[in-house]
């Protein structure tokens, strides 16, 4: 019964409910609005605002700040993604994103930072519609202000004063230079002394030297590509100076020797409608001093060391790579946690570059293979090395490889792009080489025309890697230049110009003709392939194997040339086995340079051979010596696993596409035909076991140093044992002396 009254009760409230609003409607006078639900402020909003704002930037690139509830304020770079940056460039009126940025690569925002986690599919309207933690929810500081660099074209017919209104500020330093005065010094590469100007409007203006200090030099010389700055004759500046006319755009500098970029320093710009001067003083002027690699004077070249304990790996132009560092004689990275300008910096200047220009995250440059020594590093900028620095050691637990940390320095102007040129490709990235010799252009002879000749060529075009080294350009459309005036081009890979490689001094080429003529196809990517050295060590043993059951490796030429002498099917080999895990560290996809209509169908084994020579096999002596012929092995390759996120994309079977992806492992087990070195001729004794994958440079990887794996290698002609297996250059210099000095005389341990 009680139940039945409630129920009578709920119907009741519920017609009630439905009833009101409608009679309280039809009451309403006719000349009065129907109230309605507020909106939220930003709904009220006509159209959200966005600028680019941060230093050193163009116009087209900067820290994106927003305009929300009357405050201009940041975006936290959490889950932060190109869809992200496309959304917002198109809000300024850019037609696409070509990348983004994290960390504060354009300095820190002020106030507040209103939008995290951000995750836009790409198609939004404006950054407000994406999903986020909400409007002013983040748990960010500005050291994570996100920033986007756009496509330098407009949207047709984007008007948008607001935003383009917002990105203008002539009171910014962008671009800074220094104007030699001295005559000789014109003529010299890198400029490393004269007046400092500032690009103001269509041309330069200088800054008043009045309280200028030795930090604010300091800053300059970093920019500008210098590690260290020297003092200048004030004296002979001035007579010169001041006959000349000038505009003193900036007073005032005040940099505490810390900064990237001069816009960072607090400074005073002048005022419009006012004289410009310089009462009692001059244009500021700054003398720096280079780093070995852009110095001229080799005696001086000799006095300046660079850190022996730190390096750049995997990047393609001359400044730029993965961070490692040197600690108890093997090479390791640095986690990318609170990575920041200032310790990027102190890398830079460390190595003989200025000041970063980038500190990049997220494995940038390639994947390292080693430990990972540091993590949270917090330079202060004055340090004369990274290891002064506050850092926090780490296990394996607390960063991966996947976060290594890497730089791009400023590195000096040196003029080396104008001295060559592809032309007659069918993008930017390719073509017929042409340089400059004395005054005359011409093309280069292909003769040993490799891959190591293409990469110093696409490095000096500031063009990434070399994709391909092409010794026929019949095919590309040519210029009227056909006179060769390069022959005999050998490089070791890692000079910045053609011109510093070995070449004839008299032009001597057998194909002289002009579609004979060297070219090149770069890329911004290339892949880096790496051995797993511990996996070779685990997986070693020795194994006599019946002389019937190797005539597929003897017709694929796996075994020692004795073995044709052998009294078949009878008696047996001896074969050093192990397993390959050969990863794939870098940042595009290993593909083999030959075409499916190339590959060798091997029918002993059942599959395609995409590359001739894959890799070597060798047995050493301490010499040097090969003690067991060189076996040159060609596979099919394939993704055999993955790291975690990353799909497998090639496979052998059925004539699949080969390669080994990002991310990626091809692995040749033990127990597989040719994965083996025949030893049956070699006597016992200590030897230097050793692999080389992609030998000839067949395939372009961003570092060729870490193709190589050695072993110390003990066989007592029963047993054998592998210890110090290693990639080629993970050790320092004195550890591989050691290495090679003393093969397998350091322990006695079964792996």
């Amino acid at each position: 019964m009680e139940k039945s009254r409630r129920r009578q009760q709920l119907a009741f409230s519920l017609l009630f409910s439905l009833w009101l609003p409608c009679c309280i409607t039809q009451t309403t006078p006719p000349n009065r609005a129907t109230p309605t639900p507020s909106p939220s402020p930003q709904a009220q909003t006509e159209q959200l605002k966005v600028r680019l704002s941060g230093y050193p930037r163009k116009h087209n690139e900067g820290r994106v700040e927003l305009f929300y509830k009357g405050e201009w304020g940041t975006i936290c770079d959490d889950d932060f993604s190109i869809a992200n940056a496309n959304v917002l460039c198109r809000q300024l009126g850019f037609v696409s994103a070509t990348g983004w940025t994290h960390s504060a690569k354009y300095g820190k925002g002020q106030g507040k930072i209103w939008l995290d986690n951000v995750l836009c599919n790409g198609g939004e309207k404006s950054i407000e519609f994406c999903r986020s933690r909400g409007w002013g929810n983040s748990d960010c500081t500005h050291d994570e202000d996100a920033g986007v660099v756009c496509k330098d074209e407009r949207i047709p017919g984007f008007v948008n004063s607001n935003v383009i209104d917002a990105q203008v500020d002539e009171s910014k330093v962008e671009e800074v230079r220094l104007r030699p005065v001295v005559p000789i010094a014109k003529k010299k590469m890198p400029i490393t002394e004269g007046v400092v100007e500032v690009k103001y409007k269509d041309g330069w203006a200088q800054i008043c030297d009045l309280g200028w200090t030795i930090k604010n030099t300091h800053v300059v010389c970093g920019m500008l590509g210098f590690p260290h700055e020297r003092k200048v004759n004030k004296n002979f500046y001035k007579l010169y100076l001041e006959r000349q006319k000038n505009y003193f755009f900036i007073h005032s500098v005040a940099c505490t020797g810390t900064e990237v970029h001069l816009a960072a320093c607090p400074m005073e710009f002048s005022k419009a409608n006012t004289t410009s001067s310089c009462a009692g003083g001059m244009p500021a002027v700054v003398s720096c001093m280079p780093g070995p690699l852009f110095m001229q004077n080799s005696g001086l070249k000799k006095k300046l060391r660079i850190s022996k304990n730190v390096r750049l790996k995997g990047g393609s132009r001359v400044g730029e790579g993965r961070v490692e560092v040197l600690k108890d004689s093997e090479w390791g990275t640095v986690c990318d946690d609170r990575w920041n300008l200032l310790s990027a910096s102190v890398i830079c200047r460390e190595l003989g570059f200025g000041s970063a220009k980038e500190a990049l995250t997220g494995a940038r440059m390639g994947q390292g293979m080693g430990p990972i020594y540091m993590s949270e590093v917090k330079c202060f900028g004055h340090e004369k090395s990274i290891w002064n620095c506050p850092f926090k050691n780490i296990t394996s637990e607390d960063c991966q490889h996947m976060e290594d940390a890497a730089v791009r320095c400023n590195v000096p102007y040196m003029g080396l792009e104008n001295s060559i040129r592809i032309v007659g490709g069918r993008s930017s990235y390719e073509g017929r080489v042409e340089v400059q010799v004395g005054s005359k252009w011409g093309t280069v002879c292909s003769t040993g025309w490799t891959t190591k000749e293409a990469m110093v060529v696409c490095r000096q075009l500031g063009l990434g890697y070399s994709m391909h080294a092409i010794t026929e350009t019949w095919y590309w459309d040519s210029s009227n230049v056909t006179e060769m005036v390069m022959s005999g081009v050998k490089c070791v890979g890692n000079e910045m110009s053609l011109s510093q490689c070995q070449h004839h001094k008299t032009v001597s080429c057998q194909r002289a003709a002009a579609k004979f003529s060297a070219g090149v196809i770069c890329s911004e990517t290339a892949s880096d392939l790496v051995l797993n050295a511990p996996l070779v060590q685990q997986t070693v043993y020795i194994e006599d194997r019946p002389l019937h059951m190797l005539y597929c490796a003897a017709e694929e030429n796996c075994l020692s040339k004795s073995a044709a002498k052998a009294n078949w099917p009878y008696g047996h080999r001896r074969l050093l086995r192990f397993s390959s895990e050969i990863h794939n560290i870098g940042r595009a996809d290993f593909k083999p340079k030959a075409g499916r209509h190339s590959w060798v169908w091997h029918a002993c084994h059942g599959h395609y051979h995409s590359m001739d020579i894959f890799t070597h096999y060798d047995l050493l002596n301490a010499n040097g010596s090969k003690v067991a012929e060189g076996h040159k092995a060609s596979f099919c390759l394939e993704d055999t696993d993955c790291q975690e996120g990353v799909s497998k994309r090639y496979e052998c079977a059925n004539f699949g596409e080969q390669g080994i992806t990002v991310g990626c492992w091809d692995l040749y087990r033990h127990d597989i035909d040719c994965q083996w070195i025949d030893i049956t001729d070699v006597k016992p004794g200590n030897y230097i076991m050793q692999v080389v994958i992609n030998p000839n440079f067949e395939v372009a990887e961003s570092d060729f140093t870490n193709n190589a794996m050695k072993c110390n290698c003990k066989y007592d002609g029963h047993r054998i044992w592998l210890h110090n297996c290693h990639i080629g250059d993970a050790f320092s210099e004195e550890a591989e002396r050691r290495f090679e000095k003393y093969p397998g005389q350091l322990n006695n341990k079964i792996s």
